[in-house]
């Protein structure tokens, strides 16, 4: 099963946060409080962050963090791999994989081109997608489906919903 880690998830509660507190610079304690998750684990997260480079850090009486860039600068992709590390799939789709039947397998090259796909759709979405009410994502597959959701989502868009 394909799923981000809970840490991830937390993380991306937390940047959801700071982003909708940009002109502020928030505690931990603050974040721990407005978002309900455990302040170690708050604090935890925003050191991940802060090493990434997603969060910037203030030391001192008013220190706090804030969004190191604006929302839709961030992807999903970069809060994954901030906190989970890069997606792979298969060990042979990672940067730093070692599978002993790589040089016999005939399935190997199927599964990093899919994970290529994952990596991209995770960089078109950002936190500003991820955070924003209502909001719909255009679908860049050719199915039937996906084209029906693309016009309803154009449809409330331009009817402002």
């Amino acid at each position: 099963m394909l799923r981000i880690s809970k840490l991830t998830d937390y993380g991306t509660v937390v940047l959801a946060h700071l982003a909708a507190h940009q002109a502020a610079v928030c505690s931990a304690a603050d974040v721990a409080q407005a978002t309900g998750i455990a302040p170690p684990t708050v604090s935890k997260l925003l050191k991940l962050l802060a090493r990434a480079g997603l969060v910037n850090s203030t030391r001192g009486a008013n220190g706090g963090y804030r969004l190191a860039r604006p929302p839709q600068e961030i992807s999903a992709a970069d809060v994954i791999d901030a906190l989970d590390g890069p997606v792979s799939i298969t060990e042979c789709s990672a940067s730093d994989g070692d599978c002993e039947h790589e040089d016999i397998c005939s399935v190997g090259s199927a599964w990093q081109r899919i994970n290529v796909a994952i990596r991209r759709a995770l960089r078109d979405v950002t936190l500003n997608d991820l955070i924003r009410a209502n909001s719909c994502l255009l679908y860049t597959s050719p199915s039937p489906r996906d084209r029906h959701l693309d016009r309803v989502c154009r449809l409330l868009r331009e009817k402002g919903g």
